[in-house]
């Protein structure tokens, strides 16, 4: 694929009409990365200008997962040696909103290690959402687990933006991820989500030794469910799980799944997540310029971050707006 049929397919989508699947298989192997790029930025500067959006983590409720997926440090199935907590005070999830608000962050995720919220669990997330909706006056956004269609709809009266239910790879790939449920149980909460009136956040982990065409098979999945926000994430290979010794993802394939699924999905904001600061030098500058418009900034769920104030420089250096 040359230069000339990547310009080709980024005028398709510039004019707002869809690839197709066999479209975008031709943009993620093509040879010319620095053309894929280029038009993958152009394509986010039409729809999304030139904002980043900003985003901070509440770990609300840490380790103890009922769940075996094989990259996460907080299954009680693995030893990672991370300390675990049970569900946080309100108050103090209040102060850190707060802060994040302060900081300059645009929304704010409560997310919670388990497989769903049990329904005393459901009863003290409610309370927190209430106290921050109050409170703080920051955009929320909620990773809980399953949801049944009823904690759905109240997530949306008390006025949570959006889910985060990542898809985590390829529906051909996710056996090999996770036992304890399956890829159909996750397309489903984010259907009953979708339903109840919450935009959608949902995404997956590059990196965990699946093929390129997994990669695109899982961008073509997102592509179908058009979510407001995308969320890709860097494995991070965590002592204790089974991918503990998994080779890195280079640079270029990381680029690839970016690019590709800005053709794929103009209209969504596409965060960098969890490893960027472990896996990118420039901490996701190139990427904000090939398809990304968004970041999460002082830490994950068991990883530290970039203070936002660096996060804010950065984004400031490659001259786009935070």
């Amino acid at each position: 694929m040359d230069a000339g049929n990547i310009i080709q397919y980024q005028d398709i989508v510039l004019a707002g009409d869809k690839l197709t699947e066999s479209q975008l298989g031709e943009l993620i192997n093509c040879i010319d990365l620095k053309t894929l790029s280029s038009a993958a930025n152009k394509i986010t500067r039409q729809f999304q200008g030139s904002k980043v959006d900003i985003e901070q983590l509440a770990n609300i409720k840490k380790n103890f997962c009922s769940e075996d997926c094989v990259f996460c440090g907080q299954s009680a199935f693995f030893n990672s040696g991370n300390e675990g907590y049970q569900l946080l005070p309100a108050e103090e999830i209040v102060k850190t909103a707060k802060k994040a608000r302060d900081e300059g962050a645009e929304s704010y995720c409560l997310v919670a290690a388990w497989r769903e919220p049990s329904d005393t669990d459901f009863l003290k997330v409610c309370d927190i959402i209430t106290k921050i909706r109050d409170q703080v006056g920051i955009s929320l956004e909620c990773s809980l687990g399953f949801l049944t269609n009823e904690q759905a709809k109240k997530l949306k009266e008390l006025g949570v933006k959006r889910y985060n239910h990542n898809l985590e790879t390829a529906r051909s790939k996710f056996s090999q991820i996770c036992t304890t449920h399956t890829y159909q149980d996750r397309l489903d909460t984010l259907h009953i989500a979708r339903n109840a009136g919450l935009e959608l956040c949902t995404g997956g982990i590059i990196g965990m030794g699946e093929t390129r065409e997994q990669r695109l098979e899982l961008i073509s999945e997102l592509s179908r469910l058009e979510p407001e926000e995308v969320t890709i994430n860097l494995l991070v290979a965590i002592p204790g799980t089974p991918l503990e010794l998994q080779t890195p993802i280079s640079f270029e394939e990381i680029l690839r799944v970016f690019a590709v699924t800005r053709f794929a999905l103009p209209k969504s904001i596409i965060k960098i997540s969890g490893g960027r600061e472990v896996h990118l030098e420039d901490s996701g500058e190139e990427l904000l310029l090939s398809g990304a418009n968004g970041i999460i900034s002082s830490g994950y769920l068991t990883l530290s971050g970039n203070p936002m104030n660096k996060d804010l420089e950065m984004i400031k250096n490659i001259k786009l707006e935070a």
